[in-house]
């Protein structure tokens, strides 16, 4: 019995060590080393945030179902977290990298991230979530590939890239971050990186064969528009789902977003110019790269092709044609459609309105009038640990109040399983871009104006693409069906990084009363703890 006995308690404590992962799922792990150095991107010298002196950082490569073990060495001289855009962290909000959720890297000190990229495929980036280190780097991208036996709705591309796009400024993220402390806003950025790169980049090709582009605008606010000269792009993946095959010759891809395209190389051999180009920005920021041939008989020539600017119909009109592939399987086999999410009575309205300020004489930024404030402990752990005085459930309201900014750690709660729709409302002149950890929602409807019950009547109800992040176009509306499956703390943000940072995001604290393993994993043994959560232990024996 005591042989039993024992064997019964190791085999517990193993199982939750790796959080209850199946055990035939593989394990990839990885050793990365955060630290500064010096980088050219724009032509002037900059401190940099690198992983494993790469930046970006280094690529992730999965498998849906992997167990990531990802151990995160802090060699920088302030505290540091990753969080992983759209990675679900299923039952484990523990894991996301948000301030709310997880303790600070120390300097000197490491943390090991274990993830699971449960029932997920598609493509995604990590990025730093606190101190404005983004500005710096430290992101890099994540692809989940099917399992050998799960369809996919193309044949296997010849090649298959990893570009991060995004906005840059020549300042240190230290100085910009001052700017924000000091209640200023930003200016508009100086350049547009391709793969951290602000000319230059290339990407090979083979003349005849298809690849595939994973594109990510990893930026701090701007929308951005990609083309390849000469070629178009076919739409086969957003944030996780798989979808309509539509063609393009240019993409908008907003702050925050991922797309999968596929481009064939069906030109005359030679380099053609990758364009990557600011939107609803003046003056409009450009910068290019080279799609080259192997075999290719020149250089780029011919004037830079041109994109969108300021359009905002054209942009809207592309997200509408976006839209599900419903007979393609996902992660798993059965096909994508087999979820009527149209046919689900909603049980609750979220409606969210961002708005901009002055507080005590500094620029602020607000959800419902309320602009969010850190607490002096993650959200996650007070709740685990039930400390009180942290966080106020009920501390936003889940509708516009109309009245003026005011900062508070704010908090709403949702239940458990209730499937809800949530409206992002945008009274201002920007395009806005929405995150929502956690999750994948359905995009089931936008249009300008102000949103009314009648507005459900133009929503798309069968084929509305499921992803993470969401634009709101200026002075318009977005709104999204969401089932809140997933128990945890969630960040709930606007991926304009400014914005973020001064404010503009919240927590939905998605909550059972049920403490079974099946509703949401314990915290993981080797958590850090701080704030009031120090000399706590994290789970007993």
């Amino acid at each position: 019995m005591a042989v039993n006995a024992s064997f019964a308690a190791a085999f517990i404590v193993g199982i939750s060590l790796i959080f209850a992962a199946a055990a035939e799922d593989p394990y990839r792990f990885f050793d990365w080393n955060v630290t500064y150095g010096d980088i050219y991107p724009l032509g002037v010298r900059q401190r940099g945030i690198l992983i494993n002196g790469q930046f970006p950082g280094p690529d992730i490569h999965s498998v849906t179902n992997d167990n990531l073990i990802i151990n995160v060495f802090n060699s920088l001289d302030e505290p540091f977290l990753i969080s992983w855009n759209g990675i679900q962290q299923r039952r484990n909000s523990f894991q996301d990298g948000v301030y709310g959720t997880t303790c600070p890297i120390p300097p000197g000190k490491n943390f090991t991230y274990i993830l699971q990229v449960k029932d997920q495929i598609g493509s995604f980036y990590y990025f730093p979530s606190l101190a404005f280190h983004k500005a710096a780097g430290g992101f890099g991208g994540i692809r989940i590939l099917s399992r050998p036996r799960i369809p996919v709705p193309f044949p296997d591309p010849a090649g298959d890239y990893t570009v991060l796009i995004g906005d840059w400024y020549k300042s240190n993220h230290t100085d910009l971050r001052v700017q924000l402390d000091s209640g200023n806003k930003l200016p508009l950025a100086d350049g547009i990186l391709i793969n951290g790169r602000g000319s230059g980049a290339t990407l090979n090709v083979e003349q005849g064969k298809t690849y595939r582009l994973r594109i990510s605008n990893v930026g701090l606010q701007n929308s951005l528009n990609f083309r390849i000269q000469n070629h178009k792009m076919k739409v086969v993946e957003v944030e996780g789902t798989h979808t309509l095959q539509t063609t393009f010759s240019s993409l908008d891809v907003h702050v925050g977003q991922s797309y999968s395209v596929l481009v064939t190389a069906d030109q005359p051999a030679q380099d053609y110019y990758i364009v990557v180009s600011s939107r609803f920005t003046s003056p409009v920021l450009t910068t290019t790269g080279v799609l080259r041939y192997s075999n290719s008989a020149g250089p780029v020539s011919g004037p830079i092709p041109g994109g969108p600017t300021i359009q905002v119909d054209w942009s809207l009109n592309q997200a509408r044609a976006i839209r599900t592939n419903l007979t393609a399987s996902g992660p798993r086999p059965n096909p994508q459609g087999s979820y009527h999410y149209g046919m689900i009575n909603t049980t609750r309205t979220i409606r969210l309105a961002s708005s901009a300020g002055q507080v005590n004489g500094k620029q602020r930024y607000a959800v419902n009038s309320v602009s969010f404030t850190p607490a002096d402990t993650p959200l996650k752990l007070a709740d685990y640990f039930k400390i009180d005085g942290v966080f106020r459930v009920g501390s936003i309201s889940d509708h516009p109040t109309g009245g003026g900014i005011y900062l508070d750690t704010s908090v709403m709660q949702a239940d458990y399983r209730a499937f809800v729709e949530i409206v992002f409302e945008n009274p201002e002149d920007i395009v806005q871009s929405w995150h929502l950890d956690g999750y994948s929602f359905f995009v089931v409807g936008m249009d300008g104006g102000q949103w009314t019950p009648a507005s459900r009547n133009e929503y798309n109800l069968r084929d509305a693409v499921a992803r993470c992040t969401v634009q709101v176009y200026p002075n318009s509306w977005t709104a999204i069906y969401v089932a809140l499956d997933n128990v945890g703390m969630w960040n709930v943000r606007s991926e304009f990084w400014a914005r973020q940072y001064l404010g503009q995001q919240f927590y939905l604290r998605v909550y059972t009363t049920s403490t079974s393993l099946r509703d949401e994993y314990p915290i993981p043994k080797n958590a850090l703890l701080c704030g009031r959560a120090s000399g706590r232990r994290t789970r007993p024996l």
